[in-house]
C-alpha cells in the first residue's frame, strides 16, 4: 500500500463520488478505481459501495478512516522532518457549525485559531445538525458547534454558552404569530407555556428569514437575544411583557481520543475566549 491510495480513499470520502475525487486529485477516474481496487485487495475487504447516489463507506471502510488519516499525517510529518517538503507542514483541523451559529461563533473561533494554533490548517463546514453529526462520526470533522447535544458513543459534549429565546413583537403590528423551529426541546417547552398555538402560526425553519419577515410585515415570535438586541434598542421591536423566556444552550461536540489532544485543548480555550468576548452569554 502506498500513500496515494490512502489519499485517494479519503478524497472519495470527502467528495462523495469516484468522479469528483478524480477531478480534485487531477487524475482519471480509471486511476482512482484502480487505486481502490489495489487497496481493497491488500486489505482483503470492500471499502466503498457504489450506486447512482455516489460512493458510501462500508463498515470496513468506516474503520479504515482513522488509520488512513494517521498515515497521511505521519507522511506530512516525515516530509517536514526530512526537509523534503516545499511548504511547511500544516496539521488539518476540521470544524463545523450549525447554520445559525456560523456568525459570530464559528467565524470568531476560526479567527482565534490563527493565533492559538498557527501550525494548523483549519477547514470549516456549515451545515444542518444531522449532517454535522454524521460527518463527526465518520471522522470527516473533528469538532462541531451545535444547539442540540447528542450523547453518542465516542463523542464528548461540552456546553460552551447559553443564549435565551425571548418573545418579541414588531412595532408595526403584533400579528401574525410567527413560530421558528428552534428544535424539539424548544417546541416541548413552548407547548407547555402555550403563548400561542404554534400549529396555526406562520412557520419558519430559519431564524434570520423569520426576522426579516417580522421586520417587513409585523408580527410576534421567539428569537435569540443577541440577534434582536439591536432592534430592541432601535425600537423596531419590543419585548412582550411578562412573556416566558427559554434557554438555548450552545455545545461543542468532538470525538474522543483525538490524536492531537494537547493542541485541541488550546483550540478549545481559544473558542471559550472568543465566546466570552462576543457577548454577555452565561457560561
Amino acid at each position: 500500500m502506498d500513500i496515494e491510495q490512502a489519499k485517494t480513499f479519503l478524497e472519495i470520502l470527502h467528495s462523495g463520488t469516484f468522479a469528483r475525487a478524480a477531478e480534485r486529485l487531477h487524475v482519471t477516474q480509471t486511476t482512482v478505481t484502480a487505486r481502490m481496487q489495489t487497496l481493497e485487495s491488500a486489505l482483503g475487504c470492500v471499502l466503498f459501495t457504489r450506486n447512482r447516489a455516489g460512493a458510501k463507506l462500508t463498515r470496513q471502510g468506516e474503520a479504515f478512516v482513522k488509520p488512513a488519516q494517521a498515515m497521511l499525517e505521519a507522511w506530512e510529518q516525515a516530509k517536514s522532518i526530512s526537509g523534503h517538503s516545499q511548504f511547511p507542514s500544516l496539521y488539518p483541523l476540521n470544524v463545523g457549525g450549525e447554520i445559525s451559529l456560523w456568525n459570530p461563533i464559528l467565524i470568531d473561533w476560526l479567527l482565534a485559531l490563527e493565533h492559538a494554533v498557527p501550525h494548523w490548517q483549519v477547514n470549516s463546514h456549515v451545515s444542518s445538525t444531522d449532517a454535522l453529526y454524521s460527518a463527526l462520526q465518520k471522522h470527516v470533522i473533528d469538532a462541531i458547534i451545535v444547539h442540540s447535544p447528542r450523547y453518542l458513543t465516542g463523542l464528548v459534549v461540552e456546553q460552551i454558552a447559553e443564549e435565551k429565546l425571548i418573545h418579541v413583537a414588531s412595532s408595526k403590528a403584533f400579528s401574525p404569530d410567527v413560530f421558528i423551529d428552534w428544535g424539539d426541546d424548544f417546541a416541548q417547552q413552548f407547548d407547555r407555556c402555550m403563548p400561542y398555538n404554534r400549529r396555526t402560526a406562520t412557520q419558519f425553519s430559519l431564524g434570520p428569514m423569520a426576522l426579516k419577515y417580522l421586520l417587513a410585515k409585523g408580527g410576534n415570535g421567539y428569537f435569540r437575544t443577541r440577534v434582536v438586541d439591536q432592534h430592541l434598542k432601535e425600537n423596531t421591536l419590543y419585548k412582550v411583557p411578562n412573556a416566558a423566556e427559554f434557554t438555548y444552550p450552545i455545545y461543542l461536540v468532538y470525538r474522543k481520543n483525538l490524536p492531537f489532544t494537547e493542541e485541541f485543548e488550546q483550540a478549545k480555550r481559544a473558542l471559550l475566549s472568543s465566546v466570552q468576548a462576543t457577548s454577555k452569554w452565561t457560561l
